[in-house]
């Protein structure tokens, strides 16, 4: 049987990081357990790093958000002498499933995301600082931080030599990062990219792959100088106490289907799909952000994004063969915009921030899963405010017309909020209702003019908010019709066609990290010059170079 993998952990349970607090600045230790990878048949060897390892980084996150807002600067350093990281474990890549690896990669580009938009979102500023060798990953690592101070001697380096040892890219926007984050000459990074042993000291400096240099006898003194000065220059305010993030309370039958709190996960194998509930609340919102507060992590809003999160997580690296994804919800649209709304009056609450963030990267999340994605607008439906956002999110949307027969529920309605028009933003810096609308700003505009006013379905498909309306003679048809052919198109070509379609608009660093980028990763991690039996990948550390075949194609 696979082993699954869960995406759900905490710090008592950590192997490879630990983090060490000290008012306004914290200290983010890589010192990863060699024995302690995820799977079989490798060792993390020299501050490698493989899937588990990320799991851990991304809750190291998502903490220091909510747990330690009194956070202005993370400093990110080494636990190994010698070593900063070494990045991707190579033997972990080589046998590992294409998949797996294509998964790695994109949740390791979220980690680092996160990380990095920490400082606009949060008032949480990384910085690493990099002695011994900083390679691959591990650089991809520093370089999602926004300051990077590398210590000057013999053994610190960085580099990104996939290229010239593995024959694949750097798989976590290294080369992105390189020319649209630190601005690396084209012909300099050229160089760099295709240099195995790297660059170091001053020169790295010169060619702005790191902020600063300093000797190795002066360097820790130097980083705490610093991290002491960005915290100071922080605009952030003293955050009160932060909410603890208990564990998720999760369940999955025999038959795969999980069950959370308020997201329900049910699988059709069959029909290799899964149709994901989310419910709406039960209770009124809270009366304030204090009462909000004294919820803790099980406050409506806070809960639901918690749990939506790691059912994607979980579908995307345990399930890999169901191709279909049907999102549905359930719940009283009002009360809905009641809990978002209050959020949204307290924008410059430090905890009504962070819960908005945490929903504008989880629909990220949605936004570049390789999945066919659907959703169902059926009578009784809360798609209003945050979670209509799914509307655009997914390739295409049904909703109910009129009354159907012995169905008692609610009529099928869309109800807008402020929030669609600008706090969840793409990863191409437009709202899902200006990529659909791309080119007709002024019918965004209108919709303005509808915040706040229930649509049934004509109004709804007059407006463009769905794809489709159906009565009841037609809609279970219609639905059928949609779902079988859907399974049976290529996955391979599905892939490729919904990543193309979901992104209009202006290209960004994190669009050409999703989309260019990764689709050349996934090319390539199917290419016999690294993964078959004489490519690169495989040959690493035996002393003998990958066969090549030639051919540019």
């Amino acid at each position: 049987m696979t082993k699954l993998i869960d995406f759900r952990t905490n710090p008592s349970k950590y192997r490879h990081w630990r983090v060490d607090y000290n008012g306004p600045v914290a200290s983010l230790v890589m010192d990863v357990d060699e024995n302690a990878g995820l799977f079989d048949g490798y060792q993390l060897k020299l501050n490698s790093y493989d899937l588990g390892v990320d799991i851990e980084l991304n809750d190291v996150v998502q903490r220091m958000r909510f747990e330690h807002p009194e956070v202005k600067v993370v400093v990110m350093k080494s636990g190994k002498e010698k070593v900063f990281c070494a990045g991707a474990n190579i033997r972990m890549l080589g046998g590992a499933a294409h998949s797996h690896k294509v998964n790695f990669c994109k949740f390791t580009n979220e980690t680092r995301n996160a990380f990095e938009a920490a400082e606009e979102e949060s008032g949480q500023k990384y910085m690493a600082a990099v002695k011994g060798a900083c390679a691959g990953g591990g650089y991809e690592l520093a370089l999602a931080c926004n300051y990077i101070m590398l210590t000057d001697d013999a053994q610190s380096s960085v580099s990104l030599p996939e290229v010239p040892l593995l024959a694949v890219l750097p798989g976590t926007g290294g080369l992105t990062r390189v020319t649209d984050k630190r601005k690396v000459r084209r012909d300099l990074a050229d160089i760099f990219c295709s240099t195995e042993e790297g660059v170091k000291g001053k020169r790295a400096q010169d060619w702005r792959l790191v902020d600063e240099v300093v000797p190795n006898s002066k360097f820790d003194d130097a980083v705490a100088e610093r991290a002491a000065q960005f915290a100071a220059e922080m605009t952030k305010g003293d955050a009160p106490q932060g909410i603890t993030l208990g564990d998720l309370d999760r369940s999955i039958d025999e038959n795969g289907n999980v069950t959370y709190s308020l997201v329900e996960v049910a699988i059709d194998r069959d029909a290799r799909s899964a149709t994901i509930t989310l419910k709406g609340p039960s209770e009124d919102a809270p009366a304030d952000m204090a009462a909000f507060q004294a919820q803790g992590d099980q406050a409506y809003m806070l809960r639901l994004a918690r749990e939506f999160e790691d059912a994607i997580l979980h579908l995307r690296l345990n399930e890999m063969e169901l191709g279909l994804w049907a999102f549905q919800t359930q719940g009283d649209p009002e009360l809905l915009l009641a809990h978002e709304a209050l959020l949204a009056a307290n924008v410059d609450h430090w905890l009504a921030n962070e819960v908005r963030q945490y929903w504008k990267r989880t629909l990220k999340r949605v936004d570049v899963t390789s999945r066919s994605l659907v959703a169902f607008v059926e009578h009784g439906s809360c798609y209003a405010g945050v979670l209509a956002e799914l509307l655009w999110a997914v390739d295409r949307s049904y909703m109910m017309e009129d009354e159907f027969d012995g169905d008692n529920r609610p009529i099928a309605i869309i109800t807008l909020s402020t929030d669609n028009f600008g706090t969840y933003p793409m990863g191409n810096g437009l709202t899902r209702l200006e990529t659909r609308f791309l080119g007709e700003a002024d019918r965004v505009a209108t919709l303005k003019d509808q915040i706040g006013t229930p649509m049934e379905a004509s109004e709804a498909d007059e407006n463009g908010l769905v794809t489709m309306i159906l009565d009841d003679i037609d809609w279970e048809d219609e639905v059928r019709i949609f779902l079988e052919e859907r399974a049976s198109f290529s996955p391979d070509a599905m892939t490729g066609m919904e990543a193309n379609l979901r992104f209009a608009g202006p290209e960004t660093m994190e669009t050409r990290i999703f989309g260019r980028l990764t689709a050349w990763q996934n090319w390539i991690f199917n290419r016999p010059n690294a993964v078959g039996a004489n490519g690169a990948l495989q040959r690493y550390g035996s002393g003998v170079r990958g066969d090549y075949n030639m051919e540019r194609v």
